[in-house]
């Protein structure tokens, strides 16, 4: 990816949690960064704004304005995104858009259907149209649905789903190995676990939690708090989504065929974990927000929601293995990054 016909990538979901961290790591080692995301109202639309603001800033110091190009638009719509690779010819991928969050799709499945399979099937299309060497895009843990054996390996079949979410994920990872197998480009999912830090999503604990902490709110922890989740730092997985894309760019010689694990084919296509391998309660996880934030939660214990998943572990040896690095930050370092991030944003 270092070569200078490569310097162009694309970013969709670039006004999001994981595709802004993204950007700004790029821009920062210097490839001319197109950004794509449609800016909606899921979650407030401000923090996306402020995030496209801090990317500017990065850029304007830089002196490259070049090398950053945003555009509004929705990957449901191919006329736009063809014309974007047709001017652009990004040689490298990073599709991080996706309508997240596994309540909401219990109230707007057809967000997912539009978002996660229209939109991702329009780059597919753009991949194959336009040369692109590698694609890299987001999974989910939540692939593994309500596996039981713990920690979750990409070698487990994941054909389970117990939300929309999760289901669109999955048929991410199958529409990408059909396009990798028919029309041979590399393929990278990756397979996040609960990321968090600074400029994270408002649906997502630690901005729920900090929130309420703050504002001396009650906190709902569901099925009594007996749930964990595997918390992994966003520069953590900034590292691996960059890394993955540097070692995947190459021909199927790189790639092993393994018809008794799914996360092998005989396609340039590969799935992996990006978590911490490191699975905390979510009592012991506010504890620690309790610390850096200065303040003491209200607790109300409620029962498990449909289409939770009471545990996760991500099992990242496959990960290492392939790329010599694994998500390492421990929870407390990240906690108190991201607490410091939120008091000077929210301005407490």
């Amino acid at each position: 990816m270092q070569k200078n016909k490569d310097r162009v990538v694309l970013v969709t979901g670039a006004a999001g949690f994981i595709g802004s961290a993204l950007v700004k790591k790029l821009l920062n080692l210097n490839f001319k960064v197109i950004g794509i995301d449609n800016l909606n109202e899921y979650y407030d639309k401000n923090l996306k704004l402020n995030r496209i603001k801090e990317i500017n800033k990065l850029i304007e110091s830089s002196k490259s304005k070049e090398n950053w190009i945003f555009y509004k638009k929705d990957l449901k719509n191919f006329k736009d995104i063809k014309n974007i690779f047709e001017k652009h010819r990004p040689k490298n991928v990073f599709n991080l858009a996706a309508q997240a969050g596994v309540r909401y799709s219990l109230e707007n499945p057809f967000e997912y259907v539009d978002s996660n399979l229209v939109g991702f099937v329009n780059i597919l299309e753009a991949c194959r149209g336009f040369d692109v060497n590698h694609l890299v895009f987001a999974s989910s843990s939540s692939v593994y649905g309500s596996n039981q054996r713990l920690p979750f390996r990409e070698e487990d079949h994941a054909d389970y789903p117990i939300s929309l979410y999760a289901a669109t994920k999955r048929s991410n990872e199958l529409m990408a190995h059909s396009y990798s197998h028919l029309y041979d480009f590399a393929v990278t999912g990756l397979r996040f676990f609960t990321i968090y830090g600074p400029w994270g999503r408002p649906d997502m604990a630690p901005m729920i939690f900090s929130k309420a902490i703050l504002n001396g709110e009650a906190i709902n922890l569901f099925n009594n708090g007996d749930m964990k989740r595997d918390f992994t730092f966003i520069d953590d997985a900034v590292e691996s989504i960059i890394r993955c894309s540097e070692k995947g760019t190459g021909s199927d010689t790189q790639f092993v065929k393994s018809p008794i694990n799914p996360s092998y084919s005989g396609a340039s296509y590969r799935i992996f974990n990006v978590s911490n391998n490191n699975a905390v309660s979510l009592i012991d996880f506010l504890a620690l927000l309790e610390d850096a934030l200065g303040k003491k939660a209200i607790i109300n214990f409620k029962d498990m929601q449909p289409g939770d998943v009471k545990d996760t572990l991500g099992d990242n040896n496959l990960l290492e293995n392939w790329i010599e690095f694994r998500p390492n930050t421990p929870l407390k370092k990240g906690i108190q990054i991201f607490a410091k991030w939120y008091l000077e944003y929210f301005k407490h």
